[in-house]
Protein backbone atom coordinates (compact mmCIF):
# COMPACT_ATOMS: atom_id res chain seq x y z
CA UNK A 1 0.00 0.00 0.00
CA UNK A 2 1.20 3.31 -0.67
CA UNK A 3 2.76 4.83 2.33
CA UNK A 4 3.85 1.90 3.35
CA UNK A 5 6.82 0.25 1.45
CA UNK A 6 9.37 2.42 -0.91
CA UNK A 7 11.68 -0.56 -2.57
CA UNK A 8 10.88 -3.24 -0.26
CA UNK A 9 11.52 -1.44 2.82
CA UNK A 10 8.99 0.14 5.61
CA UNK A 11 8.34 3.89 5.20
CA UNK A 12 8.24 5.77 8.45
CA UNK A 13 5.14 7.97 8.64
CA UNK A 14 4.88 10.88 11.17
CA UNK A 15 2.46 10.02 14.16
CA UNK A 16 0.04 11.76 12.80
CA UNK A 17 -0.01 10.57 9.68
CA UNK A 18 0.16 7.04 10.91
CA UNK A 19 -2.94 7.95 12.88
CA UNK A 20 -4.96 9.23 9.97
CA UNK A 21 -4.39 6.02 7.83
CA UNK A 22 -5.03 4.02 10.43
CA UNK A 23 -8.49 5.60 11.13
CA UNK A 24 -9.13 5.83 7.51
CA UNK A 25 -8.74 1.83 7.12
CA UNK A 26 -10.81 0.98 10.46
CA UNK A 27 -13.68 3.24 9.65
CA UNK A 28 -13.87 0.98 6.01
CA UNK A 29 -13.64 -1.93 8.20
CA UNK A 30 -16.14 -0.74 10.59
CA UNK A 31 -18.38 0.39 8.43
CA UNK A 32 -18.70 -2.48 5.77
CA UNK A 33 -18.39 -5.42 8.81
CA UNK A 34 -19.80 -3.53 11.97
CA UNK A 35 -18.38 -3.05 14.81
CA UNK A 36 -18.47 -7.02 16.42
CA UNK A 37 -17.17 -8.60 12.71
CA UNK A 38 -14.27 -6.42 12.62
CA UNK A 39 -10.61 -8.17 13.75
CA UNK A 40 -7.98 -5.80 14.25
CA UNK A 41 -5.81 -8.64 12.14
CA UNK A 42 -8.89 -7.00 9.50
CA UNK A 43 -7.96 -3.07 9.87
CA UNK A 44 -4.17 -3.84 10.04
CA UNK A 45 -4.26 -5.82 6.71
CA UNK A 46 -6.29 -3.17 5.52
CA UNK A 47 -3.94 -0.08 6.50
CA UNK A 48 -0.97 -2.42 5.03
CA UNK A 49 1.43 -2.66 8.52
CA UNK A 50 1.76 -5.13 11.32
CA UNK A 51 -0.60 -5.49 14.22
CA UNK A 52 1.99 -4.26 16.24
CA UNK A 53 2.17 -1.03 14.58
CA UNK A 54 -1.38 -0.89 15.13
CA UNK A 55 -1.40 -1.39 18.52
CA UNK A 56 1.64 1.24 19.01
CA UNK A 57 -1.26 3.72 18.14
CA UNK A 58 -4.73 2.40 19.81
CA UNK A 59 -4.60 -0.11 22.54
CA UNK A 60 -7.75 -2.01 21.30
CA UNK A 61 -10.26 -2.16 18.86
CA UNK A 62 -12.91 0.43 20.90
CA UNK A 63 -10.65 2.72 21.21
CA UNK A 64 -10.22 2.92 17.53
CA UNK A 65 -14.00 2.77 16.77
CA UNK A 66 -14.25 6.01 19.86
CA UNK A 67 -11.35 7.68 18.10
CA UNK A 68 -13.24 7.46 15.00
CA UNK A 69 -17.00 8.67 16.86
CA UNK A 70 -15.03 11.51 18.41
CA UNK A 71 -14.11 12.75 14.83
CA UNK A 72 -17.64 12.41 13.41
CA UNK A 73 -19.65 13.52 16.15
CA UNK A 74 -17.79 16.63 16.57
CA UNK A 75 -17.75 17.46 12.77
CA UNK A 76 -21.72 16.30 12.50
CA UNK A 77 -21.96 19.44 15.63
CA UNK A 78 -19.70 21.87 13.67
CA UNK A 79 -21.26 21.67 10.50
CA UNK A 80 -24.82 22.26 12.64
CA UNK A 81 -23.13 25.64 14.46
CA UNK A 82 -21.14 26.78 10.95
CA UNK A 83 -25.14 26.49 9.53
CA UNK A 84 -26.62 28.42 11.76
CA UNK A 85 -23.66 30.98 11.85
CA UNK A 86 -23.57 31.17 8.21
CA UNK A 87 -26.74 33.38 7.77
CA UNK A 88 -29.06 35.67 9.68
CA UNK A 89 -31.96 34.53 6.77
CA UNK A 90 -33.75 32.23 9.59
CA UNK A 91 -34.96 30.20 6.37
CA UNK A 92 -31.67 29.62 5.30
CA UNK A 93 -30.82 28.74 8.35
CA UNK A 94 -33.69 25.76 8.10
CA UNK A 95 -32.14 24.98 4.77
CA UNK A 96 -28.86 24.70 6.15
CA UNK A 97 -29.41 22.58 9.01
CA UNK A 98 -31.11 19.69 6.83
CA UNK A 99 -28.09 19.79 3.85
CA UNK A 100 -25.65 18.99 7.12
CA UNK A 101 -27.01 15.92 7.96
CA UNK A 102 -27.64 15.14 4.23
CA UNK A 103 -24.36 15.91 3.87
CA UNK A 104 -23.08 13.96 6.53
CA UNK A 105 -25.55 11.00 5.57
CA UNK A 106 -24.74 11.16 1.89
CA UNK A 107 -20.93 11.10 1.93
CA UNK A 108 -19.37 8.42 0.02
CA UNK A 109 -17.31 6.96 3.40
CA UNK A 110 -20.46 6.35 4.28
CA UNK A 111 -19.13 7.06 8.54
CA UNK A 112 -22.94 8.30 9.02
CA UNK A 113 -23.25 4.44 9.86
CA UNK A 114 -21.17 4.48 12.86
CA UNK A 115 -22.81 7.21 14.37
CA UNK A 116 -26.56 6.56 13.86
CA UNK A 117 -26.77 2.58 13.01
CA UNK A 118 -23.78 1.38 15.42
CA UNK A 119 -24.21 -2.05 16.72
CA UNK A 120 -22.52 -0.75 19.74
CA UNK A 121 -24.99 1.65 20.99
CA UNK A 122 -25.06 -0.04 24.17
CA UNK A 123 -21.52 0.69 25.19
CA UNK A 124 -21.74 3.30 27.36
CA UNK A 125 -18.84 5.37 26.17
CA UNK A 126 -20.25 4.78 22.76
CA UNK A 127 -24.24 6.13 23.35
CA UNK A 128 -22.14 9.01 24.92
CA UNK A 129 -20.89 10.05 21.48
CA UNK A 130 -23.86 9.67 19.71
CA UNK A 131 -26.33 11.11 22.43
CA UNK A 132 -23.64 13.97 21.82
CA UNK A 133 -24.16 14.46 18.20
CA UNK A 134 -28.08 14.78 19.00
CA UNK A 135 -27.87 17.43 21.56
CA UNK A 136 -25.05 18.77 19.96
CA UNK A 137 -26.96 19.78 17.09
CA UNK A 138 -30.17 20.43 19.04
CA UNK A 139 -28.11 23.26 21.33
CA UNK A 140 -26.87 25.15 18.21
CA UNK A 141 -30.69 25.32 16.73
CA UNK A 142 -32.05 25.89 20.07
CA UNK A 143 -29.70 29.41 20.70
CA UNK A 144 -30.42 30.40 17.03
CA UNK A 145 -34.70 30.27 18.24
CA UNK A 146 -33.96 31.90 21.36
CA UNK A 147 -31.73 34.53 19.80
CA UNK A 148 -34.98 35.47 17.46
CA UNK A 149 -38.21 34.82 19.18
CA UNK A 150 -39.58 35.21 22.58
CA UNK A 151 -39.54 31.26 23.42
CA UNK A 152 -38.26 29.61 26.91
CA UNK A 153 -35.29 27.55 26.52
CA UNK A 154 -37.90 24.72 26.73
CA UNK A 155 -39.88 25.36 23.74
CA UNK A 156 -36.64 25.91 21.84
CA UNK A 157 -35.38 23.13 22.67
CA UNK A 158 -38.59 21.35 22.04
CA UNK A 159 -38.79 22.32 18.48
CA UNK A 160 -35.15 22.18 17.50
CA UNK A 161 -35.44 18.78 18.34
CA UNK A 162 -38.10 18.22 16.09
CA UNK A 163 -35.85 19.76 13.42
CA UNK A 164 -32.95 17.35 14.04
CA UNK A 165 -35.16 14.55 14.36
CA UNK A 166 -36.50 14.97 10.65
CA UNK A 167 -33.73 16.36 9.10
CA UNK A 168 -31.71 12.91 10.71
CA UNK A 169 -34.66 10.32 10.12
CA UNK A 170 -35.48 12.12 6.20
CA UNK A 171 -31.89 11.97 5.32
CA UNK A 172 -31.41 8.17 6.49
CA UNK A 173 -34.92 7.17 4.74
CA UNK A 174 -33.60 8.92 1.58
CA UNK A 175 -30.52 7.08 1.43
CA UNK A 176 -31.80 3.57 2.51
CA UNK A 177 -34.74 4.07 -0.55
CA UNK A 178 -31.45 4.41 -3.01
CA UNK A 179 -31.86 8.21 -3.20
CA UNK A 180 -35.02 8.30 -5.87
CA UNK A 181 -35.65 12.28 -5.58
CA UNK A 182 -32.27 14.66 -6.24
CA UNK A 183 -30.82 15.75 -3.62
CA UNK A 184 -31.22 19.27 -3.79
CA UNK A 185 -34.95 18.75 -3.93
CA UNK A 186 -34.87 16.30 -1.46
CA UNK A 187 -33.72 18.99 0.99
CA UNK A 188 -36.00 21.54 -0.78
CA UNK A 189 -39.09 19.57 0.07
CA UNK A 190 -37.82 18.91 3.78
CA UNK A 191 -36.60 22.38 3.99
CA UNK A 192 -40.37 23.45 2.63
CA UNK A 193 -41.62 21.66 5.32
CA UNK A 194 -39.53 22.12 7.83
CA UNK A 195 -39.79 26.22 7.33
CA UNK A 196 -43.55 26.79 6.82
CA UNK A 197 -43.85 25.74 10.90
CA UNK A 198 -40.66 27.32 12.36
CA UNK A 199 -41.83 30.26 10.47
CA UNK A 200 -45.61 30.37 12.40
CA UNK A 201 -43.41 32.09 15.54
CA UNK A 202 -43.07 35.59 15.80
CA UNK A 203 -39.93 37.25 16.42
CA UNK A 204 -38.57 39.60 18.69
CA UNK A 205 -41.57 42.37 18.94
CA UNK A 206 -43.90 40.73 16.29
CA UNK A 207 -47.03 39.54 17.39
CA UNK A 208 -48.21 36.20 16.70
Amino acid sequence: MSGTQSAGRPVRLPRSARRKQLLAAAQQVFVAQGYHAAAMDDIAERAGVSKPVLYQHFPGKLELYLALLDTHCDAMVSRMRAAMEATTDNKERVRGAIQAYFDFIDHESEAFRLVFESDLRNDPAVRERVDRVESGCIAAITDTIMADTDLSRERAELLASGLVGAAEVAARFWVAGGRKVAKPEAEALLTALSWRGIASFPLHGEHA
